[in-house]
């Protein structure tokens, strides 16, 4: 891996959906950048051999089961970075799901699984981790640092994903408003908005000729990668983004122009 682009030595990173994707490749980046790091997601086998490899690069990681639609677990998690790490001052809300279905077919039960993960379990996270922080002297030292990934899905229309676009919307307002709730409280809370990665969830999709047509329409003509957002995710994790919060920062190779 290259050099990280900021230095967050000293940082305890707690990151959920670390198990694949965005959250796989945050972890890796948040541990080479010197951060100890809690990675969490359901499935242990993944998160195991995450943690496993961070630790051969002779980093420090911590695999913690978590399911964020529940709120026990999402406590339980944040137990074992503490005791392991110490509290975490640096939380990545990043897990999330989608559907594709039209609104018309669209089942309730897959409707309130997209809302409750990608909506409700980013609430559960970055509560928990303000908790956390606040406990442990956030607004005395300013370093609480929470980031909420969200989509261009947030403010462009993605045809036959209405839950997963009115899941991200959610985030982008609940990341301004928990900014401004904590802003005195020393803890910085921003958004992302990644456009069209490939990723495992993708992946098959941009391989058939609908995908293909997908990424023809976009302005540079190809897809994102995981690497290309490490940059704002450190940045936004690290001391030196002290003075910004309340922020949301769209990262899409103009795909959304």
């Amino acid at each position: 891996m290259t050099q990280p682009p900021f230095d967050l030595t000293g940082r305890v990173a707690l990151v959920t959906g670390a198990s694949s994707g965005i959250g796989h490749r945050l972890s890796l980046s948040l541990a080479a950048a010197g951060a100890k790091i809690c990675v969490g997601a359901r499935r242990g086998d993944r998160l195991k051999a995450l943690a496993d490899e961070i630790k051969a690069a002779g980093g420090e990681a911590l695999a913690v089961d978590l399911d964020v639609l529940d709120e026990a677990s999402v406590i339980a998690a944040f137990d074992a970075c503490e005791a392991a790490f110490g509290p975490a001052d640096t939380v990545y809300a990043n897990a999330g799901m989608n559907v594709e279905a039209r609104a018309v077919d669209i089942s309730m039960a897959d409707w309130d699984q997209v809302l409750g993960v990608n909506t409700r379990g980013v609430f559960i996270t970055a509560r928990e981790g303000a908790r956390r922080m606040m406990k442990a002297g956030s607004k005395a030292s300013g370093r609480g640092r929470i980031v909420l990934m969200a989509s261009i899905g947030a403010h462009t229309v993605l045809p036959g994903l209405t839950a997963y676009c009115a899941s991200k919307a959610a985030v982008v307002m609940m990341g301004k408003s928990l900014a401004m709730e904590w802003a005195r409280r020393g803890i910085n809370v921003n958004v992302v908005c990644p456009g069209f990665l490939e990723t495992e969830l993708n992946s098959d999709w941009f391989a058939r000729e609908g995908g293909k047509a997908q990424i023809d329409s976009f302005p540079r003509k190809r897809l994102m990668t995981e690497a290309d957002l490490d940059p704002i995710l450190l940045y936004l994790g690290a001391d030196a983004s002290r003075a910004l919060t309340g922020s949301v920062f769209t990262l899409d190779d103009g795909q959304s122009l």
